[in-house]
């Protein structure tokens, strides 16, 4: 059998959140945990390889919003508190813990010093800037970071203004090169959202490739011949990869994947609301509200709410032999797909990157064991989508058919009775940012600039496409919407305040959504 190619792929996003007018925010928490659970255990991990001469491929998206999170001075600030509060809380549960049992005890010493650890990581190899982690692995060849929209933005909904959509790749093209030193070759569509005519905007951006959910291929026109185990071009030339459905049910599903294993961490089960109040209100939300505090000390256990304490060392080793199953699997799908095709087959395994760490806590460790199970076999190995490329050049062209990877495969989750009064403001808001581009492209006043750079901002940040998904699955509607409507208020009062500027309320922007410090009105225009 010729040697195949397996293609991970990382979604790593989070909408832009900053609030400096608060202490604590529950939005910014999310941001923090995400750090904790996911970001920091990956790039350990993926030094562990390293150091252990460990060969890996993966490719990752980082998000524009997520970078400009990640190098936010005061958002850096605020979580280094977090950690240091959390670490407190882990010294005040091994005093509680030494009173009830003895694996609450140990499992109190088991938080206390994950946190020390990833404070020490942070710190130490990070340099305090998560950043610097992920150009290290780039800069070995083992990292292929990619970009995606500057927002988020849903781009087939946004394609009535083409300025909408082109403003998007453009801004995080420039983004993606003032954080990583390189210009993106690949691109992470907001929600594996395609239209017909994006590619042409990808390729004049210098974009090489980009994923899409499988049926953009299956019923692509004409259809894919080797469906989702090869990548087609566009009448562009940027080649689209799609998603292998197999491989990737077998790690999201918390029911038929692995994820679901009795004996990995419950996520629901956490002291910040199995604790009495008087005793953990200093760890949860300030107005009182119970929330996640990252202390969890059960197991999944059964389907019943009796859960049993949770043993990472145990769930640590189950991680081993689910990615030793994981790459059976995939030999066996590889030797069935080289035996129908007359070129190398390949498989790519799209996954959200919060997946690992925050819903399924062993996920890190999971994908550590994968990289040193593909290791041990000849069979297939881990690849980037430009080394497949390279070795496989030659490719079918065909026009992807408009899809996207949420429910039904594709727009209703962004466009629908709950959330489709969000498009009329953002419809009107991208025809005003053109007209104010072209009328003041020559402007020299440095105050106007200022209020133009920031109606930018405030356009970019309402068309994210997470606060239409959240209305839409009912998760955090109130601040999606609050959100939404306070981009829009922000940036239909500068509009009025052009010639006669509120310096107090464009510095409190600039600093509060302070989203690209080197952004430039003038790409909406023309």
């Amino acid at each position: 059998m010729q040697k195949c190619y397996w293609i991970p792929v990382l979604h790593s996003h989070l909408p832009f959140v900053k609030h400096p007018e608060y202490e604590y925010f529950l939005e910014e928490q999310w941001f923090f945990e995400a750090i904790d659970e996911c970001y920091i255990p990956l790039l350990k991990n993926l030094k562990k390889l390293v150091d252990e001469g460990v060969d890996f491929r993966l490719t990752t998206s980082v998000t524009p919003p997520l970078a400009e999170m990640f190098k936010d001075t005061l958002l850096m600030q605020k979580y280094r508190r977090h950690l240091d509060k959390m670490i407190k809380l882990g010294e005040k549960e091994i005093k509680r813990t030494s009173q009830t049992s003895e694996d609450e005890h140990k499992l109190a010493h088991f938080y206390k010093d994950r946190y020390l650890w990833i404070k020490d990581f942070f710190d130490g190899f990070l340099g305090g800037c998560l950043i610097s982690g992920y150009k290290y692995f780039a800069s070995l060849g083992k990292l292929e970071i990619i970009t995606c929209g500057a927002t988020h933005g849903f781009l087939p909904i946004l394609s009535l203004n083409e300025k909408a959509v082109d403003a998007q790749i453009s801004i995080a093209v420039k983004s993606h090169k003032e954080n990583f030193g390189v210009y993106p070759e690949g691109i992470w569509l907001p929600e594996c959202a395609y239209f017909d005519g994006l590619d042409k905007i990808l390729a004049k951006y210098g974009i090489k490739f980009f994923f899409a959910d499988s049926h953009a291929l299956t019923c692509a026109n004409p259809a894919a011949v080797n469906g989702v185990y090869a990548p087609i071009y566009t009448p562009q030339n940027v080649a689209v990869f799609a998603r292998d459905p197999q491989s990737s049910k077998k790690v999201w599903s918390s029911i038929e994947g692995y994820p679901g294993d009795f004996n990995y961490r419950d996520f629901y089960r956490d002291i910040g609301y199995d604790l009495e109040f008087d005793y953990i209100k200093d760890f949860i939300s300030p107005d009182g509200n119970r929330v996640f505090t990252g202390f969890k000390y059960r197991k999944i256990t059964s389907n019943s709410d009796d859960k049993e304490f949770y043993n990472p060392l145990n769930a640590y080793n189950i991680t081993s032999s689910h990615a030793k199953d994981f790459v059976d699997d995939r030999v066996e799908q590889f030797e069935k797909l080289s035996k129908q095709m007359d070129k190398t087959p390949m498989l790519v395994s799209p996954y959200d990157a919060e997946l690992f760490g925050h819903w399924w806590f062993e996920g890190p460790d999971f994908l550590y064991h994968l990289f040193k199970e593909i290791g041990k076999q000849d069979n297939f190995k881990a690849a980037t989508p430009l080394e497949y490329l390279k070795q496989e050049p030659t490719n079918q062209v065909t026009i992807p058919t408009p899809s996207s990877w949420g429910d039904e495969g594709y727009y209703d989750v962004w466009l629908n009775k709950e959330n489709d009064w969000i498009y009329r403001h953002l419809h009107f808001m991208a025809d005003k940012m053109q007209d104010l581009a072209n009328c003041y492209i020559d402007e020299k006043d440095v105050i106007k600039v200022r209020v133009l750079n920031q109606l930018l901002r405030e356009l970019l940040l309402a068309q994210s496409s997470d606060f239409a998904f959240l209305i839409t699955t009912e998760t955090a509607i109130e601040y999606s919407v609050r959100r939404t409507k306070e981009h829009i208020y922000n940036f239909m009062r500068l509009v009025d305040m052009i010639d006669e500027v509120d310096l107090t309320f464009l510095e409190w922007l600039e600093q509060k959504n302070s989203i690209f410090q080197n952004i430039d009105y003038k790409v909406f225009s023309g």
